[in-house]
C-alpha cells in the first residue's frame, strides 16, 4: 500500500513538472537559415535562464546539419526543409554551433544574455 501511494506521489509530481513546461508553440523563438554552409544570421542572442527554440530553415541547395556539441543538439535538414530545435534554459555564456556537412565555412554563436 505504501509502496502505491509513492509511485502515485512520483506520477502526480512528474505531470506537474510536465504541465509547468511551456508547449514549443510558446517558447521565445529565433529563425536560423543556413545556405551550403553559410548561417544566417550567425549569431544569435538569446534570454539566458529560458528553454529557447530555434527554427531552422535550409535554404540552400545541398543538406545541411544544424549542431552543436556543446549544447548536444544536431538536426539534419534536406534542401528547403524546415525544422526546429528547443534549447534547455543556458547558462550566461557564449555557445558554438555549426553546419557538419559544410566544416569548411565559419561557425556560429548562441550568445545567452
Amino acid at each position: 500500500m505504501i509502496a502505491r501511494t509513492v509511485r502515485l506521489a512520483l506520477l502526480a509530481a512528474a505531470l506537474m513538472g510536465a504541465a509547468a513546461q511551456a508547449p514549443a508553440s510558446e517558447l521565445p523563438t529565433f529563425k536560423l537559415e543556413m545556405q551550403d554552409g553559410k548561417l544566417i544570421p550567425p549569431r544569435i542572442e538569446v534570454p539566458a535562464g529560458q528553454r529557447i527554440k530555434i527554427e531552422v530553415h535550409n535554404i540552400g541547395k545541398s543538406a545541411a546539419e544544424f549542431e552543436s556539441v556543446e549544447l548536444r543538439k544536431e538536426k539534419v535538414l534536406a534542401p528547403g526543409a524546415q525544422s526546429f530545435v528547443v534549447i534547455a534554459p543556458l547558462r550566461p555564456g557564449e555557445y558554438k554551433f555549426f553546419d557538419d556537412f559544410h566544416l569548411n565555412m565559419p561557425q556560429g554563436v548562441i550568445v545567452a544574455k
